[in-house]
């Protein structure tokens, strides 16, 4: 909840913002800058936000309620977005920015003046060493002006707040694969999953029974040394068939 207080809420149609359209509407980017798209994703580890975030400051009068949030693609980014923006409805601006795995990011200063805003609030979350994140500030207008260097620290540091309140996890890019394998086999396979570091494993039957089916997901960078060692342990019967990408997560500490 944001603070209470003589100067919280203070309707931006009586009072300028340090912006020259201050009645952003929700829903509508403004000052945005264009989605950046890098390089393929990576198989290495990432670390990521395991939970949501919140903190909240005052500047001046403003107060800045800021929210982290997880969230793997602009869907799930937008999904967080919005009902802030429903929410508090009465608030001068909804400033955001937003980074995945992969490079895509986006920021949006939502009315404030263009670069006060977003940029700070990507740069707290790439300070903070996190991807696949959204990070929403709301702000109450408290009728003085911060000019463009307050705005950038004020956003930077509620983005910051809200980071470190977080709960983290680390991120381990993953492949889903299947085998399809005769009972004989079922020993040799589960022994080269368990080294592989195989998770979310599912059985099931093929044909009228006489064959296992197993999906699984394992870490991209042993998906390699799982076919060698599958082919190995059965004599070349046994080779995974990929079905998909996936994520498998472990505690930041772990």
């Amino acid at each position: 909840m944001r603070a209470d207080g003589p100067d919280a809420m203070v309707s931006h149609a009586a009072l300028p913002t340090d912006s020259p359209d201050p009645r952003d509407e929700p829903f509508i980017d403004r000052n945005v800058d264009p989605p950046f798209r890098g390089a393929p994703l990576s198989t290495e580890p990432f670390v990521t936000l395991a939970g949501d975030g919140e903190a909240e400051t005052r500047v001046k009068g403003s107060t800045f309620l800021a929210l982290a949030a997880p969230a793997e693609d602009e869907e799930a980014a937008r999904a967080r977005l919005e009902p802030v923006q429903r929410r508090h409805f009465d608030a001068s601006h909804h400033c955001s920015a937003w980074r995945f795995r992969g490079g895509l990011w986006r920021a949006n200063d939502a009315g404030e003046p263009s670069g006060s805003a977003g940029a700070p609030i990507l740069a707290a979350i790439d300070g903070a060493g996190v991807t696949d994140c959204i990070v929403v500030v709301t702000r109450w207008f408290g009728g003085t002006k911060l000019g463009v260097g307050g705005l950038v620290r004020a956003y930077g540091d509620a983005a910051a707040l809200a980071l470190a309140a977080a709960p983290r996890r680390v991120g381990v890019p993953a492949v889903r694969l299947r085998i399809t394998y005769g009972y004989e086999h079922t020993a040799a396979a589960m022994r080269a999953l368990e080294r592989a570091g195989a998770a979310e494993i599912e059985h099931g039957y093929a044909g009228a029974g006489e064959r296992g089916v197993m999906e699984f997901a394992v870490p991209a960078a042993s998906e390699a040394a799982l076919a060698d060692a599958l082919r190995e342990a059965t004599s070349g019967a046994l080779a995974p068939e990929r079905t998909g990408e996936a994520v498998l997560y472990r505690n930041e500490t772990s």
